[in-house]
């Protein structure tokens, strides 16, 4: 499974406003997305709730993991959202 890991790069981490952006792009890739903080469990990329529950903060890496055809463009397109910020 392809995976990619970056630093979130919203002032405020992965709160409501990041984290629904992150999420709504993971659902529109139709693959299976995970997510994980360092020393944690993957989640589904898919849940609010789940990614939220991470707790990241700003500057903290995760890693993205994607099954499914078209897993590596996919991925590289949500790092470079998630390594930008979403805040403003």
């Amino acid at each position: 499974m392809p995976q990619r890991t970056v630093a979130v790069g919203s002032s405020q981490g992965l709160h409501a406003r990041p984290a629904t952006l992150f999420v709504q792009a993971a659902t529109a890739t139709g693959l299976s997305v995970t997510v994980a903080a360092k020393g944690k469990d993957p989640v589904n990329a898919g849940s609010l709730l789940a990614v939220m529950t991470l707790g990241v903060k700003h500057g903290e890496e995760v890693t993205i993991a994607a099954e499914g055809e078209g897993a590596d463009a996919a991925l590289e397109s949500l790092a470079e959202l998630l390594a930008s910020e979403l805040d403003a």
